[in-house]
């Protein structure tokens, strides 16, 4: 499977952002999906993930209530639409497939598959 990212860019705090996650190969239409984000000099950190059916949604706390998963399964699409962006959400943003079904979609180490990031600036 490969994923591609896109939709990074320059906000300003309090704007928004969608980005989007593709995938293709092989059982690009399985299994579920992940956003992750990563600053430099820090760990990856986990933001949001969605079963494969979209019907089940999981966020990091800091970013509740301001972001949003979802999918166009039709596009093998993942979306990632952050509203109320804050300076602290400037990262480089990572999407991520797991290759099986019933794992914990808020683990880092549930992932296989990794897209090449986009990065997010967000200024004050």
């Amino acid at each position: 499977v490969q994923l591609q990212a896109s939709g990074g860019g320059l906000a300003q705090a309090g704007g928004s952002l969608r980005l989007a996650c593709t995938a293709s190969g092989p059982a690009a239409d399985r299994y579920g999906w992940g956003w992750f984000r990563q600053e430099p000099g820090k760990e990856r950190e986990f933001v949001s993930a969605c079963s494969w059916s979209g019907s089940q949604t999981y966020y990091a706390d800091s970013v509740k209530g301001r972001f949003t998963i979802s999918i166009d399964s039709a596009k093998n699409t993942a979306y990632l639409q952050m509203n109320t962006l804050k300076p602290e959400d400037t990262a480089v943003y990572l999407c991520a497939k797991p290759k099986a079904y019933g794992m914990d979609l808020t683990q880092e180490s549930t992932y296989t598959y990794w897209g090449q990031g986009t990065l997010v600036t967000v200024s004050s």
